[in-house]
């Protein structure tokens, strides 16, 4: 399993644009841009590569709703401070009282 890995992420490193969530296609890259003679070989090197590119997809896209639902939390907190702020002036009663002087 350590060669399906190491030669997998050395053809993601060279060619990793052209690699998709696609296994076929992933097959294709393969043929196009390296010499693998063992039918099974390229299929785990492709099945690995497309396991790959699935998940740092999925968790770029995790990344991306955890950023979203934080920034709504965000906003959601400033506009109730802004409520809260808005609330206080009426709130508050300021009573002056006489200085008183000392003889």
């Amino acid at each position: 399993m350590d060669r399906i890995k190491r030669l997998s992420m050395q053809a993601i490193t060279r060619y990793g644009a052209k690699f998709t969530t696609d296994f076929g296609e992933n097959k294709k890259v393969l043929e196009q841009v390296s010499i693998i003679r063992s039918k099974g070989l390229k299929n785990e090197i492709a099945g690995y590569i497309t396991k790959y590119i699935k998940r740092e997809k999925s968790s770029k896209d995790l990344a991306t709703e955890d950023e979203e639902v934080e920034s709504e939390e965000l906003v959601e907190d400033d506009a109730a401070v802004v409520e809260d702020m808005a609330e206080t002036p009426d709130e508050i009663e300021i009573v002056e009282e006489p200085i008183k002087e000392s003889s």
